[in-house]
């Protein structure tokens, strides 16, 4: 989770000067990092964040922007959630910025999806949406086979939006259902870089395509020395299988061989896994690999024929079963 880190660090120290952002900010933090609570009688809001940034981050745009305290509670974790938590917790005015943020409507009614000013706002609101939901509940994977940016959400609805939010900017995202939990998920890389370049995340953007460049090059030589090294293989089995082949055709042709397409032969008997390049160099004078190679199988063929007047073995049953798939 280190590029997670890296992402929220950077998103935390981001400048806003836009009350409109700043305001889509907050409801979407609110949304997919807090709750709302009853208490006797009177809504409490509260949000929790795992980063100490963050949090700061979401009371001070609270109190600039809309003008109500906050405090902050830090929770040690145990148990499988062992990360520090951070609680910003506004009681007194709870009511009040609920309704300003959008988390409830004019008739006191819980919002189901992002607030309706966010939705409605412009693209700046959009990406400023996008900010606070992954400084919320954000997830960055390392580039690589599975690399993911995630988003866990409170509902089905909120994710719905947030796919909206970035159809609006021009990104491909996706709602699932992962284990009764809901998520956005963007997994193409392009994608990625370019929700992380809206958001302002450029330092971690760098850090992330470099990772990503530095596992594709691996996984291309990779790819390639997988691949020269099986055709060195296939190759050097099938110069085996061809040598097998020569003799056994000089077995059955014996003294009525002509004299050039025996020293071929010859050749490929005593330098079984030679190429027919390195075979044409062995020869004197030297040929060329074509040469070479014809002069084998007008052998073979020769004493294939001959075994077929003699009702004897071809040369092929000299050949192994792996050494007849290489000649396939």
């Amino acid at each position: 989770m280190a590029m997670t880190a890296q992402v929220k660090a950077e998103l935390a120290t981001i400048k806003v000067t836009k009350p409109c952002c700043r305001k889509s900010e907050v409801a979407a933090t609110l949304r997919f990092a807090g709750g709302l609570h009853i208490v006797s009688g009177r809504i409490v809001i509260e949000a929790e964040l795992d980063t100490g940034a963050a949090a700061r981050r979401l009371r001070t745009d609270i109190s600039e922007v809309f003008g109500h305290p906050s405090e902050m509670v830090v929770v040690n974790g145990s148990g499988i959630r062992r990360g520090t938590r951070y609680v910003v917790r506004v009681v007194k005015d709870g009511d009040a910025l609920a309704r300003q943020t959008g988390l409830v409507d004019s008739r006191g009614r819980p919002a189901r999806g992002l607030p309706a000013q966010v939705v409605s706002g412009g693209l700046c609101d959009c990406v400023a949406a996008w900010r606070g939901a992954f400084l919320a509940h954000g997830s960055l994977t390392e580039p690589g086979r599975s690399m993911a940016l995630e988003v866990t959400c409170p509902g089905p609805e909120a994710a719905l939006a947030l796919v909206g939010a970035a159809r609006r900017l021009g990104i491909a995202a996706k709602a699932r259902e992962v284990r009764m939990v809901d998520r956005v998920v963007i997994r193409d890389g392009d994608a990625i870089g370019a929700l992380l370049t809206r958001l302002g995340a450029h330092e971690s953007l760098m850090a992330w395509e470099e990772r990503r460049m530095r596992r594709e090059v691996r996984a291309s030589a990779n790819r390639l020395a997988n691949f020269d090294d099986a055709n060195l293989r296939r190759s050097a089995r099938a110069a085996v299988a061809a040598g097998a082949r020569v003799e056994r055709a000089l077995e059955i042709l014996g003294d009525d061989v002509p004299d050039h397409l025996k020293a071929a032969g010859l050749l490929r008997v005593q330098n079984k896994q030679a190429s027919l390049e390195e075979l044409g160099q062995l020869h004197a004078p030297q040929l060329t690999k074509d040469a070479v190679a014809g002069r084998i199988r007008r052998l073979l063929a020769t004493a294939d024929k001959r075994a077929a007047e003699l009702g004897i073995p071809s040369t092929e049953a000299s050949l192994s079963a792996d050494m007849l798939e290489d000649v396939e």
